[in-house]
């Protein structure tokens, strides 16, 4: 899904342009974007840069207030979000990698799995043994999720 600012590109250039009653058309004429970006923008598309650059100018919008959020966006997060913008990509395409990606990033980052461990009991293991041997394996996982310090 798209960071929610830049998903109200479009529908905040509609209500501009409908507020100024012009067409696609003319308003390409005044932009210098192409009617058909604009109106895949109006329908929630994310142009190119060179595009962005002339809505927001156009707009008289800080181009920040689309951006904002974006250092707060997970890598796999960015990652979508161009892989969205492909517009040689169709969107199950694009959604299949975007599953991969995923996938990979968390096992590469190296995302500890918790320990389970289960013992059998035996005649011989008394209660006293069982809680401290739950003490000391419960402390071993806290130095794994530590880093082993």
């Amino acid at each position: 899904m798209p960071d929610p600012e830049i998903a109200n590109l479009g529908a905040i250039l509609r209500a501009r342009r409908r507020e100024k009653h012009l067409s696609l058309r003319d308003l390409s004429d005044l932009m210098g974007v192409p009617p058909n970006t604009l109106s895949r923008v109006e329908r929630g598309d994310v142009p190119d840069l060179k595009n962005f650059r002339r809505i927001v100018e156009w707009l008289e919008l800080p181009a920040e207030r689309f951006l904002e959020g974006a250092g707060e966006a997970s890598t796999p997060e960015v990652i979508a979000r161009h892989l969205r913008a492909d517009r040689r990509l169709p969107a199950d395409a694009a959604h299949q990698i975007m599953e991969m990606v995923e996938e990979m990033y968390h096992r590469l980052i190296g995302e500890q799995p918790t320990l389970s461990l289960h013992l059998r009991s035996a005649k011989t293991f008394t209660p006293g043994a069982s809680t401290l041997l739950a003490d000391i394996l419960s402390e071993m996982q806290s130095k794994l999720q530590a880093g082993g310090s």
